[in-house]
């Protein structure tokens, strides 16, 4: 079973991808988008999900450190059903704290230049979310 891995952010939405296998993830892309209309990620999103016969989507849920729930939360949970909705697909939420740093810190030990890593680490992240989920699959 082949997922994507989401991490949406105000302006943009960092992808990744599993195998077929659903066992490892890889960094795919990251989606630039304005006036934080949701809908403009959709065309991008199906022609993934088309051309790379995506089973599942998973999507980070940033939650606070206190395991609330803020606004950033509540845009990922819409979004959630925005995508189910338009693929008919299922859309897991995955607790995506501190996959940023997580994915900045890899990048600095990887040694990349600060605008490097700003082009990078919203996939990055991505990857982290769905590499936890896939771990997690498998246990």
């Amino acid at each position: 079973m082949r997922y994507i891995g989401l991490d949406l952010g105000s302006k943009t939405l960092g992808v990744s991808i599993s195998d077929k296998l659903g066992i490892i993830a890889t960094p795919l892309k990251t989606i630039y988008y304005e006036n934080e209309d949701l809908n403009n990620l959709l065309d991008e999103l199906k022609n993934i999900i088309n051309e790379k016969d995506v089973n599942g989507i998973v999507l980070g849920l940033p939650k606070n450190m206190n395991n609330t729930l803020g606004d950033s939360a509540q845009r990922s949970i819409n979004f959630k059903e925005l995508l189910e909705k338009t693929f008919n697909i299922d859309v897991v939420l995955q607790d995506e704290r501190m996959s940023t740093v997580e994915a900045h810190n890899i990048m600095l030990e990887g040694d990349l230049s600060r605008k490097k890593r700003m082009k990078k680490v919203d996939a990055l992240a991505a990857n982290i979310i769905l590499q936890r989920f896939l771990d997690s699959k498998g246990k």
